[in-house]
């Protein structure tokens, strides 16, 4: 067996098979076609970077909630749209240059609906593309607009760099695995803007409506654009001297363009904004007694309210006698998470001070002194204007107090008894107009810009 072995071996290397013979010759050849390779892709690279260079630059501008306007005031606006108008005019002088058109990609925070975050979007990028058009006429510079709603990605990611929020591990789960809608039958019944709004007793969401949403509401504009520059220019002197030695000098010349623009304007810290409302119960109105009530938004769902009425006739000859004057103070929070402040429900707990002296030809009830109650309210405020609403409110409470009950007589007024006054039920009733007062303090679904 070892004999057969040994001279089979040399048969094999007299006569190799034509397959081991082809698997040499590519061996052989790969080296070639590699380098032939590698030529190709620096000249293909070298082509490109001589040749069209395309490019994209961007700023971030920021628009208060539910205005199209762009204010210049707001979180440096003016000083962005500077440098990319700016940027913008540069591009459009330089005769290697093409402006392809202008891209404004608007992001929305989830307080609104869908359908609002989509026409917000659209104004906006109107808005932009007659200031552009204006500030550069005849230059006709399309822009583009592209609205894909609640930046939820954005809100991670925000959520993810901030340590302080609340319940931050549950809210990022709600984020990453909650659907944006859940349905049964047909009908969405659940969806992760609902969950978020729960989360933590609503701590969750009124944190992110106050730190993390202003930073959604923003939209990113872009130049898209095209330059052709020439190739780099080499000079190549060559220096050959006449002895035996030969000495070649290169001096090489490489001049480059960069163009360098900074967009980056670092934006003022933003001011807390200022909310309130004057207002004036109707149904006291209607009583002909004048009235008027302050309202101060607070930040995060909280609010304090205070109203007074005055009124005093009298007509001692027909015995008429109409004294009323007193007011409350109270404490509201706002049920509407997500909503803007000053709007949707709300429950408050009030207390009130009064007198009166009420008479119209009959028994007439004198309270001299201060009557006094308390109580818990609930409310709904709707908008019905760009900066009205209509607030509905019913309290529940206590009112006690000293009164007497008296009679006219032959031009005097009798007295009658003394009483205490010990009432448990309703002691405040409103319908009140509701002026809202306060930049951006305004409904966008109604009336006027939106």
């Amino acid at each position: 067996m070892q004999a057969l072995t040994g001279q089979d071996t040399p048969l094999r290397k007299r006569h190799a098979s034509p397959l081991h013979v082809l698997t040499l010759i590519l061996q052989a050849m790969k080296r070639p076609i590699i380098l032939l390779l590698l030529l190709l892709l620096l000249g293909h690279a070298r082509g490109q970077e001589s040749g069209i260079r395309r490019g994209t630059d961007s700023v971030r501008v920021h628009f208060r909630q539910g205005e199209s306007f762009l204010d210049p005031s707001f979180r440096g606006n003016g000083d962005r749209l500077e440098a990319f108008a700016l940027r913008l005019g540069a591009l459009l002088s330089d005769t290697a240059c093409r402006v392809r058109g202008i891209r404004m990609v608007s992001g929305a925070s989830p307080e609104g609906s869908t359908a609002l975050n989509k026409t917000l979007s659209e104004q906006r990028a109107g808005w932009f593309g007659r200031y552009i058009n204006g500030r550069f006429p005849g230059r006709d510079i399309p822009v583009l607009s592209s609205a894909p709603g609640i930046d939820w990605e954005g809100l991670i990611l925000l959520t993810e760099s901030d340590p302080g929020v609340p319940f931050r591990a549950e809210a990022l789960d709600i984020l990453r695995h909650t659907p944006e809608w859940i349905t049964q039958g047909g009908v969405v019944t659940d969806g992760r803007k609902r969950r978020l709004a729960l989360l933590g007793g609503g701590r969750t969401w009124r944190y992110m409506e106050e730190r993390l949403f202003p930073e959604l509401r923003s939209s990113v504009l872009k130049i898209r654009y095209e330059c052709v520059y020439p190739e780099e220019q080499t000079d190549t002197v060559v220096v050959v001297r006449t002895d035996t030695v030969t000495a070649v000098r290169t001096d090489t010349l490489v001049v480059r363009r960069t163009d360098t623009v900074r967009l980056a304007v670092p934006a003022p810290r933003e001011r807390k904004p200022f909310y309130m409302a004057v207002k004036t119960n109707l149904l006291y109105d209607a009583l002909v007694i004048p009235n008027i009530g302050l309202e101060f938004y607070l930040g995060r769902g909280w609010s304090v309210a205070g109203n007074w009425m005055y009124t005093w006739f009298k007509n001692d000859n027909r015995y008429r006698y109409h004294r009323v004057y007193g007011g409350d103070l109270e404490v509201r929070r706002w049920l509407g998470y997500g909503r803007k402040p000053l709007t949707g429900h709300h429950v408050g707990l009030y207390g009130l001070l009064l007198t009166y002296d009420l008479e119209w030809g009959g028994k007439g009830y004198l309270g001299d002194r201060w009557s006094y109650g308390g109580g818990i309210s609930y409310g709904y405020s709707a908008p019905i204007g760009r900066r009205l609403n209509l607030d509905f409110t019913l309290g529940i409470g206590y009112l006690g107090g000293e009164y007497y009950e008296y009679v006219p007589q032959e031009g005097h007024y009798l007295w009658q008894a003394t009483k205490k006054r010990r009432w448990f039920g309703p002691t405040k009733a409103e319908i009140s107009l509701v002026w809202l007062i306060g930049h951006g303090n305004t409904n966008p679904k109604k009336g006027g810009r939106q």
